[in-house]
């Protein structure tokens, strides 16, 4: 890990957080004690940073200096709020195309999936705060640098921002291989957000439960499926299809 993407100490973390610089998470020593951790931990929950307890061998397997129990991973990017994206969507005339990401794990994925985003002209990419690959620089470098133009959202809870998109006005389809529609009859002129699952498990039950419609690309071959990055790129560029203007 390049020292640029992270900073150790107590009192230099607190400081990170305080001047306002967009942290990606927070990994604590387990069993850490004293005024200073008490500080940073209240700051975490307050300015709402994902933090992890982790034993001390994780901490000196990242950096051999005195990292006093804490490493802060800097974010590579710029998060934004959909509640900000959407109205703004709007208000330019276009219906929104959003990307929701169900767990992505794998950073080259991630990377390649923002690419796809980027080049179809999604408006935003939702991650979930946690359990969800970060956007580091091989994520970045996998995407081309799209993930610097293409605006991020990070959710700290998938359901409720389907439930934001859906009062705004914008259809959910999941892309599972439990759907009863291929993706190519589904609805995607109009506002429109797609959600991608987990390379393994595929997207959470109660996120499915919230889909207007569940689509799947049908696979002639004997895999049976395709990697998510390939299925994102299939089914945004159904979308595009649908959009282009007559």
């Amino acid at each position: 890990m390049k020292q640029k993407n992270f900073i150790f100490g107590i009192h230099p973390v607190i400081e990170a957080v305080r001047s306002g610089k967009e942290i990606e998470k927070v990994l604590l020593q387990k069993g850490l004690r004293g005024e200073g951790f008490r500080e940073l931990f209240n700051l975490c929950k307050e300015f709402e940073i994902h933090f992890q307890f982790v034993p001390p061998e994780k901490l000196n397997s990242l950096s051999k200096q005195n990292h006093q129990g804490v490493i802060a991973y800097l974010s590579e990017v710029t998060y934004q709020r959909l509640e900000d994206i959407i109205p703004y969507v709007y208000e330019q005339g276009r219906p929104p195309l959003i990307l929701v990401l169900d767990r992505i794990t794998d950073v080259r994925n991630m990377g390649a999936i923002a690419r796809s985003a980027e080049c179809a002209g999604v408006d935003a990419l939702v991650i979930p705060v946690q359990g969800s690959a970060q956007i580091n620089s091989e994520a970045i470098k996998a995407s081309a640098g799209a993930l610097y133009k293409l605006p991020a959202c990070r959710s700290k809870n998938l359901k409720e921002d389907l439930q934001f998109l859906k009062s705004s006005g914008v259809g959910i389809i999941a892309a599972t291989e439990k759907g009863a529609m291929e993706h190519t009859q589904a609805p995607m002129s109009g506002p429109v957000a797609i959600i991608l699952g987990n390379e393994g498990a595929g997207i959470a039950g109660e996120l499915l439960q919230m889909a207007d419609e569940l689509v799947y690309i049908p696979v002639y071959g004997e895999i049976g499926s395709l990697n998510v990055s390939v299925a994102a790129g299939v089914i945004l560029y159904e979308a595009v299809r649908q959009r282009k203007p007559e």
